[in-house]
């Protein structure tokens, strides 16, 4: 699948969510995302009013992880979380999901652990939800079950990866979430995705949003 640069930039997500990223390494990525066009940047919840701050003028939208990295938050917290990032300026969220729930076969406490973060649509429906299912830790049959889920409560997005665990995002995990949601979902491939030969493989595959933190380097080696 052929991508202009132009087209690129806009469905990437510069991403800095290291637990010692600093204020100044948030402001340099918010700066970075307005100089090159990127689509969006995805920080902790910390530093959201900041980014908001820094980019309100600009198209580059602001997104917030929730539960991250982890996932193992009780809803309410999730749902909490999700709040009051949009609260301070988040368009996005990034949620991981309950891994333990899913794992022990609680369907529907998966699914009402996506809700809790989906609900927030109701008080602003241009809210985007991206659904971290943490692919390198699951098997086919609960990569395709989590995407399902995902779908029934209306999220926007299904996610490979944190990027913190295992070995992120592959083209074949892409491959099968993109067939489980058909064209009703995005979905964002995450984790270890560092040169423009990464990003093409992932949208090949049936991505429409990339996560990373190596956003600039990726449109520098775009032609």
């Amino acid at each position: 699948m052929s991508v202009t640069k132009a087209e690129l930039v806009k469905i990437i997500d510069s991403t800095n969510v290291k637990m010692t990223a600093t204020r100044r390494e948030i402001e340099e990525l918010c700066r970075q995302a307005v100089q090159y066009g990127f689509g969006c940047v995805c920080v902790n919840p910390t530093y959201v009013k900041l980014a908001a701050t820094i980019l309100k003028g600009s198209k580059v939208k602001v997104s917030s992880t929730v539960g991250f990295p982890f996932g193992s938050s009780l809803m309410e917290t999730k749902a909490m979380e999700a709040f009051r990032a949009v609260e301070d300026g988040a368009k996005e969220l990034d949620m991981v999901i309950n891994m333990s729930l899913l794992k022990s076969g609680d369907y529907s406490g998966v699914r009402r652990d996506i809700a809790a973060v989906t609900e927030i649509k109701r008080l602003d429906k241009t809210i985007i939800v991206k659904v971290i299912i943490e692919t390198a830790h699951l098997t086919k049959e609960e990569k395709i079950m989590a995407c399902r889920l995902a779908k029934e409560v209306r999220a926007d997005f299904v996610k490979t990866s944190t990027g913190f665990f295992g070995l992120g995002a592959t083209a074949e995990d892409v491959r099968l979430m993109r067939e489980t949601v058909g064209k009703d979902l995005g979905v964002k491939a995450a984790g270890g995705i560092r040169n423009y030969a990464d990003a093409l493989r992932m949208i090949d595959a049936g991505a429409n949003r990339i996560g990373t933190s190596s956003a600039t380097e990726i449109i520098k080696e775009a032609p």
